[in-house]
């Protein structure tokens, strides 16, 4: 395997040589649907201070308008490793495929290589680094996790890139779907983990996960021009553009990478007294999810952290510079 000039350049600088991982990470995205994973995925594999244990491919809802076909999640893989391909890292990381399916309901988990890879990380004993579930789609396979083996909920901190905007803290966008997109991929997996599990909990609803805004001219000087990988994510960004313009809509100059701050709340975390000091949240007793997708107020739920403001400079500067060294 070809040494990425990153990692060669962590042979040679002392102190950067000194980062070790701090977390255990799995992603589940996706990759299939909105390129927003893929920046993301880029992102959190030339960041060392985490261990990647594994990367899942997962489903969209099944009337999603990127990929209608019985094979979501298998289709996500496959762009993964596309994306792997194009960084020198393939078979690096475990890759699996979840449910190509939603739950049928809140109760009934699904089967797939991707919850047996959570279960099997979550239920090790023989590391002390903490595990980090980054979901930047759907709910169904840490849900179906759970729910097959409930022994590790206190054992992996959930990061959820999905949910609408809490009414008490946040005003929706102008014409906002209803219900919110991730937790439309399978409603069902989010009333398990909202409603009936006690995971630990970060959530970047969708008042969140929009302040992650790229804009056009940043795509094409800070990320076009960065090697193979600048040219692959720029390009399949420019492809979505020009299909979203066959169905008559403007995008303006900007476009939401609503995934990254899954890498900021994780390998960005603060240095001493590790935590993503540089983004603001609230505590909030977890919301019990209604069958359409809303939220209501259970003054029992144990309590999340909603993340209001996010650091974007931080993290976007941050993946500026390590597509500039991976170059």
């Amino acid at each position: 395997m070809i040494a990425s000039p990153l990692f060669l350049f962590a042979q040679v600088n002392p102190a950067f040589k000194a980062i070790k991982p701090r977390f255990r990470v799995i992603m589940d995205n996706d990759f299939g649907g909105d390129p927003d994973g893929l920046f993301a995925l880029t992102h959190l594999v030339l960041s060392p201070s985490v261990e990647v244990r594994g990367i899942i491919g997962s489903h969209l809802n099944a009337n999603d308008g990127f990929d209608k076909s019985k094979t979501q999640a298998d289709n996500a893989v496959k762009k993964a490793a596309e994306l792997l391909t194009v960084l020198k890292m393939k078979d690096r990381f475990p890759l699996v495929a979840g449910s190509n399916t939603a739950m049928v309901n809140d109760t009934s988990p699904v089967k797939s290589a991707a919850v047996d890879l959570i279960i099997k990380e979550a239920s090790r004993t023989d590391t002390s680094l903490p595990l980090y579930i980054l979901c930047g789609a759907g709910l169904t396979e840490i849900a179906s996790a759970v729910l097959t083996d409930p022994k590790i909920a206190d054992k992996v901190t959930l990061v959820w890139i999905g949910g609408p905007e809490y009414l008490d803290i946040a005003i929706p966008p102008p014409n906002y779907s209803n219900p919110e997109y991730n937790l439309n991929i399978d409603i069902a997996a989010a009333r398990a983990v909202f409603n009936h599990s006690q995971l630990k909990l970060w959530q970047i609803p969708r008042d969140g996960y929009r302040q992650a805004i790229l804009p056009w001219s940043e795509l094409h000087t800070k990320i076009k021009p960065q090697g193979e990988t600048g040219k692959y994510l720029a390009d399949v960004l420019e492809s979505l553009m020009l299909r979203i313009q066959q169905y008559k809509l403007n995008l303006g100059e900007v476009y939401i990478l609503g995934d990254s701050p899954l890498v900021l709340l994780t390998a960005l975390q603060s240095s001493f007294e590790a935590d993503p000091s540089s983004s603001e949240y609230v505590l909030k007793p977890c919301p019990l999810i209604n069958a359409q997708g809303g939220y209501e107020y259970n003054a029992h739920g144990r309590n999340i952290r909603v993340y209001r403001r996010l650091d974007i400079n931080l993290m976007f500067n941050d993946f500026f510079a390590k597509l500039e060294l991976n170059r």
